[in-house]
């Protein structure tokens, strides 16, 4: 009799075993599938534009580069550069040391792919060499989705362009950010190029 009733509460602690882990495992598979952002829908009347009257000043900064922003715009020193920003429209350019000059196929397997990962339901549209007036440069670019608005939880979908550029064991990214379909192919240009080392 009591082996029947050891085997018995041996099969019932199989079940309760075999129940547990499913639902862990379903709880994982529901967690996974929440943390993966969706993008969200493009704007039919994007907010953004920088206006063709748009005066540029040029910020210097101690990290050793300088280069043409908004006047206006809000900034933000950070410890490896800097953020200016209006509304959803931003510039953002960071300073780090690197091993040697990237290449689009080192951009595609590392920089492309922690984007990615860690992004806001990212999407790689173009990565390629291209020269700016400071020298060559590996230019990403991608669709975002922005941060939640603070007050109102909004987010937009973004356009980024973000250049790679490199000299002697150095490496600026810049990351010019806009609502997708506002016009600011000229503004970007002129960002992009004014961007120098010092």
């Amino acid at each position: 009799m009591k082996d029947i009733i050891w085997k018995y509460m041996q099969a019932m602690m199989a079940v309760v075993l075999a129940i547990s882990a499913l639902l862990v495992g379903m709880q994982l598979v529901s967690t996974t599938a929440m943390a993966a952002e969706r993008a969200v829908a493009q704007e039919k009347n994007p907010p953004g534009d920088i206006p063709d009257s748009q005066v540029f000043v040029t910020y210097i900064s101690p990290l050793g580069f300088s280069l043409k922003v908004p006047e206006g715009w809000a900034r933000t020193n950070q410890r490896d550069g800097a953020r200016f920003a209006d509304k959803y429209n931003a510039v953002d350019v960071a300073v780090s040391s690197a091993s040697g000059a990237p290449t689009t196929a080192s951009v595609t397997n590392h920089e492309a792919a922690l984007l990615v990962t860690v992004g806001r339901a990212v999407k790689i549209e173009t990565i390629k060499s291209v020269k700016l007036r400071s020298g060559p440069a590996i230019l990403i670019v991608f669709s975002s989705n922005s941060e939640p608005n603070a007050v109102t939880n909004k987010q937009l979908r973004l356009e980024n362009n973000r250049y790679l550029i490199y000299r002697g064991g150095t490496i600026a990214t810049l990351n010019l950010s806009a609502p997708i379909g506002a016009d600011n192919v000229d503004q970007w240009k002129l960002i992009s190029n004014s961007f120098q080392w010092h």
